[in-house]
């Protein structure tokens, strides 16, 4: 049984349509075809055990260097 995307590389985008600062976790659930919600709930779980500035860090580089799909 051959795949969906058979042949096409997998590309991390910013999301358009699951959105609600820049579309940093919303980009990475379309790519890894999870529910936006657990990848959100996942990255505040990150920011609280890293004392929050590792999260933030890590969402604004993700933010600087995800390409938004255009």
């Amino acid at each position: 049984m051959a795949k969906k995307n058979a042949g096409k590389s997998k590309r991390l985008y910013l999301s358009r349509r699951e959105r609600k600062v820049a579309g940093v976790c919303g980009g990475i659930a379309e790519y890894a075809e999870a529910d936006p919600t657990v990848i959100r709930l996942l990255f505040i779980l990150f920011a609280l055990m890293t004392a929050v500035v590792g999260g933030v860090f890590f969402y604004l580089l993700a933010w600087a260097v995800m390409p938004s799909k255009d």
